[in-house]
Parts: C-alpha cells; structure tokens; sequence
C-alpha cells in the first residue's frame, strides 16, 4: 500500500501531461484541417457556385479553440515568447535568484490561467444551459459552449501546468539550508513587493493616467526580468483594469470576455495559414533552387554570389513571409557556398542576417497582417503598398553589396566574379527549377490582388500549393509533415495568445486615456509628422534591441496610432514605415532574433555572435536609410494605392 501511495502522484503527473499532448495534437490537427476547410469554401463557390455555409464563422471559433488546445504544451515546453538576455546573465551570477524569478514567473502564469478559467466557467455554463448558438437561424447553426469548455479547459490546465513547476520545488528537502533558500527569499520578496504597490495603488487613488504610466513600466521591468511576454501583459493589464475600476470581478469578466473574443476573427486565420505555407515551403527545399537560379544570374558581376543571396531571399520572402525562415534556410544555404568562394565568414553571416529582414517586408508578411488586423487596415492595401518599398530595399542591398565587393574588399574578401554554377540534379533547366516559385507567388498574390481570394483564402490555397509542391518533389514525409504542422500550431499559439494579452493590456491602457492624450500632446506642440516619426523610429529600434517584432507591434500600436491619425499620416504607409523600423530590431544586439536564428542554424563555433552583430551592421545602415527615405517619400509606398 505504501508503494502504491508512493507512485500515485508519478503516475497522476504521467497521465497529466500526456492529457497536456492530447489536447495539443488536437489543436494542431485542427489548425491543419482548417487549410482543407477553407479550401473546399473556395472550390465549392469558384467552381460550383456552391460555397459552403458558415465557414468564417466556424474558422472564427475555431482559433479560440486551437489556442487553448494547445496552449498548456506551449506553456510547459517554454515556447510563450520572453526577453532571455537579462535573465541568462543573472542565472549565471546569482543562479538561486535566477531560479526564485523563474517561481515568480510560474507563479504568476498560474494565477493569470486560474483568472481566465474561473472567467470562462461561468459563460459556458450559460451557453449550455441556454442552448446558446452561432449562425444564421434556418440555414446553418451550431453551439458554442463547446468551444467555451475548450477555453476553460485549456485555462485550467494551463494553470495546473504552471503550479507542476511550483510543487517540486516545494518538496526538495535541501532547500533548508540558507543557500538554498535565497530562491524562496527572491520568490516571497517580489510577491510582497508586488502586492505592496498593488494596496498603495489602491489606497493612494491615483487618477487614470497616473495608473497607466505604473502599468507600462511594470510590464517593462517584468518583460526585461524574462516573464513571458503575454503573461507580463496579462498579468498587469488585469492588475491596471481592477485597480482603474476598483472592482477586480469586472477585471476578471474582461480577462475572459478577450481570451474568448479576440482572435475570433477570420482575419486572424491568416496567422495560421501563412506559417503553415511558409513551413511547407521550406520543406520542399525551394530556397535552395531559388539561390541556384540566382547564383546563375549573377555569377558574372564582382560579389554576385552575394547579390544571389539577396535575390534569392527576395524570391523566398515572396511566398513565406516570415524573417526568422529565411535566416535559417540562407545560413544553411548560402553562407557555406559563400565562405568556399572565397568570402569572408564575417560578410557571409551579415549579408544573410541583412537580407533575411526581407521576408517581413515583401507580402505576403506575417508583420504586416499583424499590424493590419491591429490598426483596421486593409491587408490586401498593406500588401500593395509593399511591393516598391521591397524592391527598394532589396536593390539597396544588392546595390551595397557590389559596392562593398569593390571599395572594402577586407570586410567582403577578395572575390572574383563566380561562373555559372550547375543546377542541382534532376533539375534540366532553371526555367523549370524556380517554376514552382511563380506558381506559388501567382497563385497567392495574384488571387488577392485580382480579387480572387480574401487573404485568409490566399493563406490557405497557397498552404495546400505548397504542400502539394513538397509532395511532388518527394521532399514530405509523414514524420515531416507532423513537424510541420506542429511548429505551426506552436507558432501560431505564440502568435495569437500574445494578441490575446496585448489586446487586454491595449482595453486597460484605452480606459487610462493615455493615448488620447498622446496624440493631442503631439498634436499641440507643433512637432509635426516628420519629427514624431523621427522619434518613432528611434524608439522602433530601441525597442528592437529586447524585444521581438510581433511584441513591439502589439505593446507600441495602441499608443502611436491614434498620434498618427492626429498628425494626419497615411495608416497604410505608416504600416510599411514601422514594419520596415520594427524588421532593424532583427539584427541589432542584445536580442537580434535573426543573428541567434542564424547562429544556431550554423552550429559554428569558429563564428560568434559578435561577428554576425558585426558582419550584419553595414546592411542595418543600408535599411535605415531605405526607411528614412520611405519616411520622405510616403508616395513611394501609396503609388499602386
């Protein structure tokens, strides 16, 4: 009997987080089934005139349940996006401290998920008792509560994932001695202190915006600590919204009412769909063709392996649209190629890093549909306004590039121009290698700028495209294609549960009236566009420096947009302005999540962070310039609009 009681608790945490993998496979499996889905809508009403009933709608609650599906997994295996760098160092020399603020962090995630899911209860309590549905009455219905019971459980189990991490840390008898217990003194110090400022909030009655102004810098410190970034927002967002309504009941209700409503958007599919197609894309190693093809069409000029790698991340940004893709597939590709001809290591990384920001600028971007559903813009109009300025820059790079091979021949090496370099086996021609890139680009922006396709339905044509290239080049197996679609629901929860927390965070800061007051403040003192945007894009890259694209868009919009409605600036073009500043960040230290992508990705010991930060920093120079002149020039991004 005693070994029995002596088990249980090992057997119960197997079982539970094997329940933890189940929900996420059937998140995951869902996402999937999501691109087949929509792309029956599209068949049924092109070709049959006989599109299928509800589809947005069910798309729609479906995000909802995805996210929470799989939203415990992500939790446990660490994939909630956090600012490490400050972090690291302290684990490094004061590693029980370290440890009391990764309790402080678990502590707060199991908090925040317990908030969410006692929230939750109550309304799928009334959606089943009601019979509560969605849809058209007649033509097509079907219940919610199921999807509300998939928001609580996901909270809960969430909740319960993060009080995992707490419980054996509890139990380990040789935290008794004092060493052991500074991670204890950490942990109850920074609750005590926490609750502190929580009751003199209270008690002093600061006015709305005094409350906003402790909210953002608390959500900063907590972010630079290292506390997941959603959790940070969640976390303060509930704190500011109970303390400016004095009623935390009402904080609770608009913590569940966002996790339930936000990403409950078709707009949001996109998100998905595009990751899904991105994945499929680099699957089928069409980056690769896409860098030979280059390499041929360049070989003869003085750098052109470099202007090949340009090229090639121009062609790939046009059917992922994700940065982070590009720098782990062209340091595989190019960088070796480049380092054998004769370039130097140095060079080699920076151009790669450089070239990579691409991918969030030329559309489809991931960036710019964030910044869209964000600032109710169209993403079909952001994805025009993009072409010049992606060409722009990426003629500038190419440009620099050439220039570098010829004036500073110690950064770039003493290269010569190239010859032709063959075509990978079984390919009998360029023509037909990179057939299957313009297939993909027509398929995706040609259906959205011809009016084809909504972008969601073009996220989705271009996922199923792309998977059926991978299929045909015998480039996807089963094991790849559920790594594939799980990094997709992973990315996609991180994605969408970080707009979950922002959006809460945004309501709060909305209620303190700090960003009408910014922009009448701007509006007031006759800085006018240009100076505010001079400013903007100094904080884009400050910013940038800790923190990653999607969170700076989420935590920054809120405040700037309605200073640039004020100051009379164009959203369309202040979307290609600030993705375009955000994209800088990628290749700027501490963070530059494109030099640490590109660094893993090599697996090079004889190649350092400091020499990727270095090699990359001429090309920061080079993207600089090219923002600052579409900051002169808005024209240049309004010119098919």
């Amino acid at each position: 009997m005693r070994h029995f009681h002596q088990k249980t608790p090992i057997r119960l945490a197997e079982h539970f987080f094997s329940l933890i993998q189940w929900m996420n496979g059937a998140g995951v499996i869902w996402v999937f089934m999501l691109m087949f889905f929509i792309c029956a809508d599209i068949t049924g009403r092109t070709l049959f005139d006989f599109p299928l009933q509800g589809v947005p709608e069910i798309v729609s609650f479906s995000l909802t349940a995805c996210v929470f599906l799989q939203l415990a997994f992500a939790a446990q295996n660490s994939r909630l996006t956090q600012v490490e760098f400050l972090f690291e160092r302290i684990q490094k020399n004061k590693p029980r401290s370290a440890q009391g603020l990764q309790l402080f962090f678990s502590t707060a995630g199991c908090f925040i998920f317990t908030v969410i899911a006692l929230g939750a209860w109550p309304d799928f309590s009334r959606a089943f008792r009601t019979n509560e549905f969605a849809g058209v009455e007649g033509i097509y219905t079907f219940p919610v509560w199921p999807i509300k019971l998939v928001v609580f459980l996901g909270a809960a189990v969430a909740a319960l994932g993060y009080l995992c991490q707490l419980i054996p840390q509890a139990c380990k008898n040789k935290d008794r001695n004092s060493l052991n217990a500074e991670k204890w003194i950490v942990l109850f110090g920074i609750i005590g202190l926490c609750a502190l400022i929580l009751t003199a909030t209270w008690e002093a009655d600061f006015n709305d915006r005094t409350v906003g102004i402790i909210a953002i810098t608390a959500v900063l410190i907590l972010i630079l600590l290292g506390m997941p970034i959603a959790i940070a927002l969640l976390l303060i967002g509930f704190a500011g919204l109970g303390l400016l309504k004095k009623d935390f009941g009402i904080a609770t209700d608009t913590l569940s009412l966002a996790s339930q409503g936000t990403v409950s958007e078709y707009v949001f599919a996109t998100v998905p769909l595009f990751v899904l197609m991105g994945l499929f894309v680099s699957v089928s190693e069409i980056g690769q063709d896409a860098f030979k093809v280059a390499q041929r069409a360049f070989g003869k000029i003085r750098g052109g392996l470099g202007v090949a790698t340009v090229a090639a991340n121009a062609i790939f940004a046009a059917i992922t649209g994700i940065s982070i893709a590009s720098a782990a597939i062209f340091s595989k590709i190019a960088v070796p190629e480049m380092v054998k001809r004769g370039y130097t290591p140095r060079f080699s990384v920076g151009l790669t890093a450089g070239s990579s920001v691409l991918g969030m600028l030329i559309p489809p971007s991931l960036l710019l549909i964030i910044y869209g559903v964000i600032a109710e813009v169209s993403i079909g109009a952001l994805f025009i306004a993009a072409i010049v300025p992606g060409i722009l820059l990426a003629f500038a790079l190419a440009l620099g590039t050439v220039l570098m091979a010829w004036l500073w021949p110690g950064f770039v090496g003493n290269v010569v121009p190239e010859e032709h370099s063959k075509m990978p086996p079984g390919h009998p021609n360029a023509s037909f290698s990179v057939l299957p890139v313009f297939l993909l680009i027509t398929l995706v922006l040609g259906g959205i700028y011809g009016g084809i396709f909504t972008p969601t339905e073009a996220g989705a044509a271009g996922a199923f495209g792309a998977m059926c290239v991978a299929l045909a080049r015998r480039h996807l197996t089963w094991k790849k294609l559920w790594v594939v679609i799980g990094e997709t629901g992973q990315i996609t929860v991180t994605i969408l549960f970080l707009i979950i927390s922002a959006s809460t965070f945004s309501r709060m800061l909305t209620l303190t009236g700090l960003p009408s007051d910014m922009a009448a403040y701007l509006g007031g003192i006759g800085l006018g566009l240009g100076g505010f945007l001079a400013g903007y894009l100094l904080l884009l890259i400050l910013l940038g420096t800790v923190l990653d694209s999607t969170s700076i868009l989420l935590i920054l919009l809120p405040l700037v947009l309605p200073a640039v409605t004020e100051l009379g600036g164009n959203l369309v073009w202040f979307g290609i302005v600030t993705v375009i500043g955000v994209e800088i960040g990628l290749l700027t230290p501490p963070l530059g999540l494109s030099v640490y992508v590109i660094k893993t990705s090599l697996d090079d010991k004889d190649i350092s962070l400091g020499t990727i930060f270095s090699g990359s920093f001429p090309f920061v120079l080079i993207t600089l310039t090219v923002t600052i002149i579409l900051m002169a020039f808005p024209e240049l991004s309004l010119l098919f609009l």
